[in-house]
């Protein structure tokens, strides 16, 4: 069932990419790799973009469906359940590649959006 707060999930993704960008600013790949403190930060940042976008439904599609949204939904549970399996370059890749543009879709999606009580 998708959220009744759809403004609130899309700015759940802007505040955690935001997070995870500053914690990951001035880093390179090697760098991300052997600070496992940041690594864990972002991995749990990026486990929360996975939940807002398993709230949003469908809705994330409707609105942003340059995004591949299963895949987002899908990190949450590999961080979760293969957590052991977790490859440094995939989340690397994600945030230096796509976070960026999510987090710039996702601000102005919550823009369009009328305040839903949050």
């Amino acid at each position: 069932m998708p959220s009744s707060r759809p403004k609130t999930r899309f700015l759940d993704i802007v505040e955690n990419a935001e997070t995870i960008l500053d914690y990951t600013a001035g880093m390179d790949r090697d760098s991300f790799e052997k600070d496992r403190r940041t690594r864990d930060a972002t991995e749990r940042c990026l486990s929360r973009i996975s939940e807002a976008a398993v709230k949003l439904g469908a809705q994330a599609e409707v609105m942003l469906p340059q995004h591949p949204w299963r895949q987002i939904r899908d990190l949450g549970n590999v961080i979760r359940h293969a957590y052991d399996n977790l490859d440094a370059d995939i989340v690397w890749s994600i945030v230096v590649e796509r976070l960026p543009t999510l987090l710039a879709d996702a601000r102005e999606a919550a823009g369009r959006l009328p305040d839903d009580g949050s």
